[in-house]
């Protein structure tokens, strides 16, 4: 092996990016220009007499087209793996769901459905291959709350002992990881096969949790394992997070069956910076996982999802209203669950940390006591959405949901269902096992909107000569409750997501309903409207700042600041000559900081320079294995050799080849030389730049530190975390947040100030009106 190779090997080594750390993006992409130079410069050498250069020149040429496909390749991997997987958490989650209430006699393998598979209609306690486990009613509620414990307890603790990144929903994380913070671990195998393993046990324990956040997470890992076996992506950061975005955007497509849809949820969710390349990536990446798991048709339907419906009825003008009155319980919605969660999620962490899979189990075993007794709460909540989207017509008569006999019992059990699971997910959703907040927000939702249309409709029966109902053509149905339902739903998710257009592209691919694109529209638009009245983000976003995670948001505000305000004065620097390998040791071991500003030896402070940790240690670690002792002198300062030096924007450390000898030559000159891993032009500012343009710095250049001089001379540095913790303790103004207006208490009591002041003001006008008539 040559030298050159054996210090690229060890950079390597030493360069693996720190647990809990932000990436650079400019020095990764330096670092990938200078591989891709390397490599142009590799083929070049082929040329040359055509004798004997065919062979080689035939081989590069080959490499070339394979290295220009193997973006393309990736992703079509990624997306065939992610459907297969989407399929087998299905069928596995159904067989789960239903072993509770029963088994077939005529394989103990098949689901309730595929043992009736003759009996048409979802109510099938005629079929007689399926056998319940008992037929009193104590026995079987008691079967069906141990089998919901039982899985609660195998998930709970397969997450705490094995992987511990597997709990939650890990959209959260993964943004901030898209963003460049780094998690080794959380994408990794233990995760995504415990996760794989878990999240079927837990839907089908009853849990108040979705699987659809969890699928990203499982996809995301699918995209980081099967990138990181090729070097172009396990060596690039940048490169490796445009296969996480597109994994992302294929895990909502076959949670949703929407690939349009997942495409925009990485872009408006996900991803700060989203180039064309990486969304024609996401979308190929998405269309190859939906048709993947469209192959393995995991209910036998020939559809993507189990709740996925067809309207063909049209809406009318008078049910804008209704539709409103959706949208305001969306915003709602959102605002309580975050609010109250992230109060739960704060006593989790202070009293319940080391009970995590006791937590669990009780929490299951009080949501299956419940919801044994309320037919839409003890039906999976996939099931339970297919049946409240349903039209009357044509086989939607479930549970007596279009008897009117039975609409005010219904619309009951209903608003029972909705109130009960609101507060379930406020206490589900976090607890330690995969855990998604996309489907029981939906069904929440559902419930709530079927609710609301079986009002409306009872309404049209009682008064169906009124002005309102005018517009409906006699013995044609006006109201379609299934309808409400589905535009509940959306409210719902949008509301505590705060998301508009991506739930309203994923909404018209499961519908194909191409007539209720406005309403769900206008439902979205007065849910974003509540919800940016009350001040509330997402609950991605909440659980971002709950946790500390270095994230800045994609909303810009105007601080009034500059960014003198905000650095960080005392700082570690090292002089350009004169230091010894002892002092940096020494440097190195008394601090943790990543980088290491490099100043002239004069004691003017000026700039010249930096370095980073680990280029830092590399150096070292490599100079003592050649023998030099603490007292060597090192130099940071430039030099201009015709055999070292390959142009003036070169670093040769940073990603370039370390040529034979370089060490071997700077030690016969008893000096260690360093300014081939020293960074001549960081990027600075001055000390009066606002902090917004800052921001907007790390968002599009995505720099680790950004250094601060005042005419040449270092003033300080600042990082995302210095941004972060500035905002968080100085709380500059702009504009009090929901927390900060006192949450929904806060919202109550301006509401009753404002009605109490109003009503005194009207009372005061009518006594000097009468007063004056007097």
């Amino acid at each position: 092996m040559r030298p050159q190779e054996l210090s690229e090997d060890e950079l390597e080594t030493i360069r693996r990016y720190e647990d809990f750390d932000t990436i650079d993006w400019i020095q990764d992409s330096i670092l990938e220009r200078n591989r891709r130079l390397k490599n142009v410069k590799a083929h070049s050498r082929l040329y040359g007499p055509r004798i004997q250069t065919a062979i080689p020149w035939i081989l590069s040429q080959v490499r070339n087209a394979f290295d220009a496909a193997q973006s393309w390749i990736v992703v079509s991997l990624v997306g065939v793996c992610i459907g297969i997987n989407a399929g087998v958490i299905s069928i596995v989650s159904e067989w789960l769901s239903d072993i509770k209430m029963g088994y077939c006699s005529d394989g103990w393998w098949l689901n309730q459905q595929f043992c009736c598979w003759e009996i048409e209609g979802d109510e099938i306690d005629g079929c007689d291959s399926w056998h319940p486990w008992s037929t009193v009613t104590l026995a079987r509620w008691f079967i069906f709350v141990t089998f919901a414990s039982v899985f609660s307890f195998i998930a709970a603790h397969l997450v705490r002992s094995l992987a511990k990144y597997a709990a939650g929903s890990g959209i959260s994380e993964i943004k901030c990881i898209l963003a460049g913070f780094i998690m080794q671990g959380f994408l990794g195998f233990a995760t995504f096969f415990i996760k794989s393993i878990t999240l079927p046990l837990v839907i089908a324990s009853g849990l108040s949790v979705g699987k659809e956040g969890p699928s990203v997470h499982v996809a995301c890992c699918i995209g980081s394992l099967v990138a990181g076996l090729f070097d172009k992506f396990s060596r690039s950061q940048s490169k490796m997070r445009e296969i996480i975005t597109a994994a992302s955007a294929a895990g909502v497509a076959v949670a949703f069956g929407s690939p349009i849809g997942g495409v925009l949820f990485s872009i408006e969710e996900m991803s700060h910076g989203f180039s064309i390349r990486t969304m024609w990536r996401s979308f190929f990446c998405a269309l190859m996982a939906t048709f993947t798991l469209a192959a393995i048709n995991p209910f036998r339907t020939g559809k993507l999802v189990l709740f996925q419906v067809t309207y063909d009825r049209d809406w009318h003008f008078f049910e804008i209203i209704f539709f409103i009155i959706l949208g305001i319980f969306g915003g709602l919605y959102g605002a309580f669950v975050i609010k109250f969660n992230l109060q739960v999620a704060a006593f989790r962490r202070k009293h319940l940390a080391d009970h995590a899979v006791a937590e669990a189990v009780t929490i299951v075993i009080i949501t299956t006591m419940i919801g044994y007794f309320n037919r839409f709460l003890r039906l999976d909540m996939t099931s339970s959405m297919a049946i409240l989207f349903r039209e009357c017509e044509g086989g939607g008569n479930i549970y007596n949901l279009c008897q009117s006999e039975a609409q005010w019992r219904i619309a009951n059990s209903l608003l029972l269902a909705t109130v009960i699971r609101m507060g379930l997910v406020v206490v589900s959703y976090g607890c330690k096992v995969p855990a998604g907040i996309f489907v029981p927000s939906m069904a929440i939702g559902a419930t709530f909107g079927r609710m609301v249309g079986i009002m409306v409709k009872a309404m049209y029966r009682a008064y169906p000569k009124s002005g309102v109902f005018a517009v409906c053509t006699p013995d044609v149905p006006c109201i379609t409750p299934g309808t409400y339902a589905f535009l509940g739903a959306a409210a719902a998710l949008s509301g505590v997501m705060r998301i508009t257009v991506t739930v309203v592209v994923i909404m018209f691919e499961l519908t194909g309903a191409l007539t209720y694109i406005l309403p769900t529209m206008i439902v979205l638009l007065v849910t974003k409207a509540v919800g940016d009245f009350l001040g509330t983000n997402g609950i991605a976003d909440e659980m971002i700042r709950f946790n500390g995670l270095p994230f800045l948001e994609k909303d810009d505000h105007a601080y009034n600041v500059s960014v003198d305000a905000v650095m960080r004065r005392d700082l570690h620097t090292l002089i350009e000559t004169g230091m010894r390998v002892k002092d940096l040791e020494d440097m190195l071991s008394v601090t943790n900081v990543k980088g290491f500003p490099i100043l002239t030896a004069d004691g003017t402070r000026t700039l010249c320079g930096y370095i980073g940790r680990t280029e830092l240690r590399y150096v070292l670690e490599r100079s003592r294995k050649q023998g030099v002792d603490s007292e060597t002198v090192c130099s940071f300062a430039r030099e201009h050799n015709n055999n070292l030096d390959s142009g003036p924007s070169s670093n040769i450390g940073l990603g370039g080849e370390t040529p034979a000898g370089f060490f071997e030559t700077s030690m016969s000159q008893d000096k260690l030389k360093f300014w081939p891993w020293v960074n001549q032009t960081p990027m600075t500012v001055t000390p009066k730049l606002p902090l917004e343009i800052v921001m907007q710095l790390f968002k599009r250049m995505g720099p680790r530190a950004i250094l601060v001089e005042d005419h040449g001379v270092l003033s300080g540095l600042v990082t995302i975390k210095d941004v972060l913790r500035y905002i968080a303790t100085k709380k500059p103004q702009h504009g009090p947040s929901w927390d900060e207006r006192g949450g929904l208490d806060g919202l109550l009591e301006e509401v009753w100030t404002w009605a109490t002041g109003t009503a005194y003001r009207m009372v005061q006008w009518g006594h000097r009106l009468v007063w004056r008539r007097m």
